[in-house]
Order: structure tokens, then C-alpha cells, then sequence
């Protein structure tokens, strides 16, 4: 018996994009949605969001279903905290805020079986199929088929980047502009020259030292990334999408009913 493969993994190491979408919704079936949509993967958040253990672990099984990845980003804490989500299946962990080669060191550790690392070792998780995936073989596709992402959003890691970078045992390093962008001291300046640049040496460097660029923004500027070296791209969330059906249903029921209420009036 096998883990199922990382369609994510596959795609990076054929050279191609992946496509993925966050889900701020503590809510399976929106997941659900998002992979039968198409997406590779679907990045489910516990740095920002409420969603506990056991709503994390239906929104990967949704996800499986139709064969679609899961990225979980991790909270800042204990080593359980990083391990957990993998031991749900989720394919993927983002670890936020990577500040130093060394902090790289300490998560790759946690999060990768021997030889790359001391991962704690149950396999009696769904990840290991309850124990019926062998020991061994589930040690090694473990470390081959799920991905762990480093998240560079400030700038205090960039003088790191390329230590950062040459740390074996992870896969990705993602840049992440909101955070960053506060860090510089121009919040939401998207086209600050030094977000700009910063975004650009984060490709430059991660595919230097043979790890894959990810980072998120807008789908209109998805052939700016992929021309930086991006091959990650997260260009959406389901808050930003339902928000906008809300507002666009809202804005043609009013402008509708005002018609009728003015058509109405000429003829009283």
C-alpha cells in the first residue's frame, strides 16, 4: 500500500504551475467546491482562522475525494502543531515567518522523517493508511510526497535568504507580501520597489538552490510570477468571492428596484 501522491509535487517536478485558492471558511464543503473547481490545491489556514483539529481534518478528506491537495499553514507553536495536519493526509505544511537559516533547521527537524530529520513517528494516522502502509515504505514517501513551505514575509530574513535557501529537507519558500509590506512600512503598497524587489530575489534565490517559488496575489498578475520563477501561485479565497457575488447581487437587486420605483412614479 501507498500514500496517495502530491499532485502539487508532481506537477513543481514536471515544471509546471500549480494552481491554488486559501479557504478562510471553517467549512468542508467549500473545499469540496474549490477542488471540484479544478484547483490543485486548496490552502486551509490556522494562523489567521478559528477552524479546530477536526474541521481541518474534513476539509482535507473533501479535498481527497476529488484528488486535490491540502496545504495547511500552521500556527507558531508546539511540534505537534506542525506534525498534526500531516498526520491528517494533508499534503503540505507552510510554516509562517522563517526568520533565520536556523529556524529552517529546527522545522525541517520536526518535520521530516530520517534521514532529514527526527519526526516524531506514530503511522497509526490516516497519513500512514492506520498502519498499513509499512514502516519503512511509509517513512520514505512520506518525506517524497508531502511538501513542507518555509514562508519568507519580512524582511529581517532576507539578509538569511541564501542560508535559508541551501537548508536541505523543505521544499518551497513562499513569499508572502501582506506581512511584508507591513514590515517595510508601506502596508498594501503592492507595487513598492522594495516589495517588488524583495518578491523577485525570493524566486531568484529558492530556484538557485533547488527549491520551488510560491507566493500569492492577484490572477492578473500570474504571468508576472511565473516570469519571476514562480511555479506556486495562490490567486484567490473564498471570502473574496462570495463577498463579491454578495455585493454584485446586491448592487443589481437595488439598482433594479430603483427603476421600478421610478417607472412606477411617472405613471401615478
Amino acid at each position: 500500500m501507498n500514500m496517495r501522491p502530491s499532485r502539487v509535487l508532481k506537477k513543481l517536478r514536471a515544471g509546471e504551475t500549480v494552481s491554488c485558492i486559501k479557504i478562510n471558511f471553517a467549512n468542508a464543503q467549500v473545499s469540496e467546491i474549490a477542488s471540484l473547481a479544478g484547483f490543485d490545491c486548496v490552502w486551509l489556514d490556522q494562523e489567521h482562522s478559528a477552524q479546530d483539529w477536526s474541521v481541518i481534518n474534513s476539509q482535507v478528506w473533501s479535498a481527497k475525494a476529488w484528488d486535490t491537495d491540502t496545504l495547511v499553514r500552521i500556527p507558531r507553536g508546539s511540534y505537534s502543531d506542525l506534525v498534526k495536519p500531516l498526520e491528517m493526509d494533508a499534503t503540505g505544511i507552510m510554516v509562517p515567518h522563517v526568520m533565520s537559516a536556523q529556524d529552517a533547521k529546527n522545522i525541517v527537524r520536526m518535520t521530516r522523517f530520517h534521514p532529514l530529520g527526527l519526526r516524531a513517528i506514530d503511522g497509526g494516522n490516516a497519513d500512514g493508511a492506520y498502519t498499513n502502509i509499512d514502516f519503512n515504505d511509509y517513512l520514505e514517501q512520506a518525506n517524497r510526497e508531502r511538501f513542507v513551505i518555509l514562508q519568507i514575509e519580512d524582511p529581517e530574513p532576507l539578509k538569511e535568504l541564501e542560508a535559508i535557501a541551501d537548508v536541505e529537507g523543505y521544499d518551497m519558500l513562499f513569499f508572502g507580501p501582506g506581512d511584508f509590506s507591513q514590515g517595510i512600512g508601506a502596508p498594501g503598497q503592492w507595487n513598492h520597489p522594495d516589495l517588488i524587489a524583495a518578491r523577485k530575489r525570493v524566486a531568484e534565490v529558492a530556484n538557485k538552490y533547488g527549491k520551488f517559488a510560491a507566493t500569492t496575489g492577484g490572477i492578473d498578475k500570474l504571468n508576472e510570477f511565473v516570469d519571476m520563477g514562480y511555479q506556486f501561485v495562490s490567486v484567490g479565497a473564498d471570502v473574496v468571492g462570495l463577498s463579491n457575488y454578495f455585493k454584485g447581487l446586491v448592487n443589481q437587486f437595488t439598482n433594479t428596484a430603483a427603476e421600478k420605483t421610478k417607472a412606477a412614479s411617472i405613471y401615478k
